[in-house]
């Protein structure tokens, strides 16, 4: 039986304290059934001792100098029972009067055990003064056990400043205003041009040997870009002309704007399928196609007015919601649907269904099977063949990249060529035909803003945008990571944007930076942007000279040139390593793959980001609680179950909380501690041991708290305060100590209890125990807060 038992039983006890019967104590500033607080009076000697080392009263605190006074050292005086949990503080220097302290501990036991004479007789030799009868413990102890570190409230702040500093961080968290500040006016015009055409920070110094690199690679990616351009455009049911088109005026605008020296700019399969898809729903090419043209300028501008507001309104965080394993899962069923779209041209079939998911495509090949070409077949077949070998080849060695660089306009030089000279055209092979030869003509009046058509273009070209920019951004990035520099994503935005609304005017249809053009001008060799200028030359000339050369074209060679071009995006090592590192990301890339390939383009990407946004909630929803433990010989507290070696504190239960704490988890996180409390209560007495005294949060990973936050501590804390367990808040951030204060939950949660480190709260709470009022308060009607 504790040695403070309030009860009427032990009033011989009390009075040799000197202390009259039924005495009402002042009640303290802490908790009083935690602390206490005695008048000021001389105390016997073992009521000090059970402060400081008595193990038969569960986990002790030991007072400090200014609490207990004395006249001599009590250096040899026992240490409280903290070795194992915490780096314990020294004793206070004038603990006890007399030299009985070096003896006290090995008749601690007998002590306890003996009779009420005994203590008696004891406490008639040696004595201690009580200090203090209103402050508990001085400034810097807790508990008795000296705090290294304090948690201050933060100093308030205006909600002016708090706002816009929340704003700054959400949407200019790289400070692009700071390379501007102590600059003098037309310094500052200067910096802001180069901020907004990069071009002008490179092009002073640009000098020779730089632009041999660039043209070797703007020349070989232009023998790329030629032959791809056509191909997608005729993916997307546009005139094969718009994909010279678009690789001419878009590479010279980035050029000038861009921020990456690698990308090469260009159309992209995967916009084409969309813009095919969305807009052949609304208006089918085959019945209206000048109208369909026009709506594919239309949502050319809209995706570029987008971009350039995402860019300009620091909004690029957007596409992060498209996840590494969204983008794997998308491209991978971009890329069959693609393939699977090419059976019309290598099959040579003339009518081919506009829907493109797995059925309706396979019903579509098979139904017509009296219309296969196996002339187209056969032609399509080498080319593939050709185009795969050439692949294999530049997997040899990096000098051989130009093998499968060079692969597809070979291709069509040699397709051209066969045609024209076998006549193929009359044997069921189908051409390209006439194009006009000329650059870009404007389109500027072809846009189309009234309705009914508006509201598809703008759909059309908002879901386009957005996947070209995660598709851009992601490439560039990968790129100047190999080259040690950094590219502004909110900047390859706003340049997005306006080659795409410089192209709307100028009879180009959705360009990005694909992967395929930008790894050969990688591997090229290219240097700076101006291999874009090399390549929208290249083409230009083509336009201006070359287009009747294509005239013989096989369609069926462009086919091949897109599915050895898909085949490329088909990533089954990523999805792998998904597999094997997050079965969850798993599920998000297979959810967008499956949708896109048996439902649509639209569908597997809705299902890709509502399956991300989700994970995102639940993470929000259902944070993470851990329970910690103590890694021996050290004041290191980590997760039980990943450290094997890590051990519980007896009487403590300490939890982490891995996320911010808001109204969507708050009622989650009451009943998971509370769940935590009752587990670790009915292990506990299963193996027969002490039982939790206190509840020890650590919040070092809680960076915000909202109301209903705040609420939820209260709750708890007073749902223990009813079990007789104490809530310790441990490492809480300036966010969450400032909506204490401000909410007052500091007059229930007292800051007394509020530590710097785990290894300090778990020091104070191992200190001293419930166990002494909470035994008595079970067996008897009493309070804590009077002395009996």
């Amino acid at each position: 039986m504790p040695i403070f038992a309030n009860t009427r039983r032990h009033s011989n006890r009390i009075a040799m304290l000197g202390l009259p019967v039924g005495t009402k104590r002042p009640r303290s500033t802490t908790n009083p059934r935690l602390f206490p607080a005695f008048p000021r009076q001389l105390i016997p000697l073992h009521v000090a001792i059970s402060f400081h080392a008595t193990p038969s009263f569960g986990p002790t605190r030991t007072p400090s100098a200014e609490f207990v006074r004395g006249s001599e050292s009590s250096a040899g005086a026992p240490q409280p029972l903290l070795h194992k949990y915490a780096t314990p503080s020294p004793p206070p220097p004038s603990l006890v009067k007399g030299s009985a302290a070096s003896f006290l501990a090995p008749l601690l036991s007998s002590l306890l055990s003996d009779s009420p004479h005994r203590l008696s007789d004891l406490a008639s030799s040696t004595m201690v003064t009580v200090e203090n009868s209103d402050a508990v413990f001085p400034s810097g102890t807790v508990n008795g056990v000296e705090q290294t570190g304090h948690v201050p409230i933060p100093p308030s702040r205006s909600f002016l400043a708090m706002f816009r500093a929340n704003l700054k961080e959400t949407f200019f968290p790289d400070d692009p205003l700071r390379q501007f500040k102590n600059e003098r006016g037309s310094r500052r015009f200067l910096m802001g041009l180069k901020y907004f055409f990069p071009v002008l920070e490179w092009l002073p110094s640009y000098g020779r040997s730089a632009f041999k690199s660039d043209l070797v690679a703007g020349i070989t990616i232009a023998s790329l870009a030629i032959p791809q351009g056509i191909s997608y455009a005729k993916l997307a049911n546009l005139p094969p002309i718009l994909g010279l088109y678009s690789s001419f005026v878009p590479p010279l605008v980035y050029a000038m704007m861009g921020s990456s020296n690698d990308l090469a700019v260009g159309t992209v399969a995967v916009a084409s399928l969309l813009i095919a898809s969305m807009l052949g729903k609304e208006v089918p090419q085959s019945q209206n196609p000048t109208l369909y043209l026009h709506l594919a300028f239309s949502a050319t501008f809209f995706a570029g007015v987008f971009q350039t507001s995402l860019g300009l309104l620091r909004l690029g965080f957007i596409v992060d919601f498209l996840s590494h394993a969204t983008i794997v899962g998308f491209m991978a069923g971009a890329a069959t649907v693609v393939c699977l779209q090419q059976l019309k041209g290598m099959l040579g079939l003339q009518h081919f269904t506009t829907a493109t998911d797995l059925v309706s495509v396979m019903e579509s090949v098979f139904t017509q099977t009296h219309q296969w070409r196996w002339e187209s077949a056969v032609l399509g077949g080498s080319f593939l063949f050709f185009l795969f070998l050439t692949r294999f080849l530049s997997k040899k060695g990096p000098k051989f990249f130009w093998v499968s660089a060079a692969a597809p306009l070979t291709s069509v030089i040699l397709g051209s060529l066969l045609v024209y000279f076998t006549h193929a055209e009359n044997h069921g092979v189908q051409v390209i035909g006439n194009l006009k030869k000329g650059l870009n003509p404007p389109s500027l009046t072809k846009l189309v803003f009234s309705p009914p058509h508006m509201a598809v273009a703008l759909k059309t070209g908002i879901i386009t945008a957005i996947i070209a920019l995660a598709e851009g951004i992601a490439v560039g990035r990968s790129f100047a990571m190999f080259k040690n520099y950094h590219i502004d994503g909110n900047k390859e935005m706003i340049a997005f944007g306006m080659m795409n609304i410089a192209g709307s005017f100028t009879s180009c249809y959705l360009t990005t930076g694909p992967f395929s053009r930008s790894a050969v001008n990688y591997n090229a060799g290219c240097k700076t942007a101006m291999s874009n200028v090399v390549m929208a030359v290249a083409v230009a000339i083509t336009l201006l000279f070359l287009t009747p050369l294509f005239h013989y074209t096989p369609l069926v060679v462009l086919s091949a040139i897109i599915v050895a071009a898909m085949l490329g995006l088909i990533n089954y090592e990523a999805a792998m390593h998904l597999w094997e590192v997050d079965k969850i990301d798993f599920c998000v890339c297979m959810g967008a793959y499956l949708g896109v390939v048996f439902g649509s383009v639209e569908i597997g990407l809705v299902i890709a980001v509502a399956i991300s946004i989700l994970r995102v909630l639940l993470f929000v929803a259902r944070p993470r609680t851990t329970v910690l433990g103590n890694i021996p010989n050290s004041s290191i507290y980590r997760r039980m179950d990943q450290y094997s070696e890590a051990q519980s504190v007896p009487g403590v239960l300490i939890l982490r909380v891995d996320a911010p704490v808001y109204f969507a988890n708050a009622s989650y996180l009451s009943e998971r501690i509370s769940r935590w409390m009752d587990e670790e209560e009915e292990k506990l007495q299963s193996k027969g041991e002490i039982g939790i005294h206190y509840v020890i949060l650590d919040l070092g990973a809680v960076g915000s708290i909202d109301s209903s936050g705040i609420d939820m501590l209260k709750e708890i804390n007073k749902s223990m305060g009813g079990k007789e367990v104490q809530l310790v808040l441990a490492n809480p951030g300036s966010e969450v100590m400032k909506k204490l204060d401000k909410s007052k939950a500091l007059e229930t949660i007292r800051q007394q209890w509020i530590f710097l480190t785990v290894a300090e709260a778990v020091a104070a709470c191992t200190s001293f125990s419930l166990h002494a009022c909470k035994s008595d308060l079970a067996n008897h009607e009493t309070d804590c807060d009077s002395v009996v």
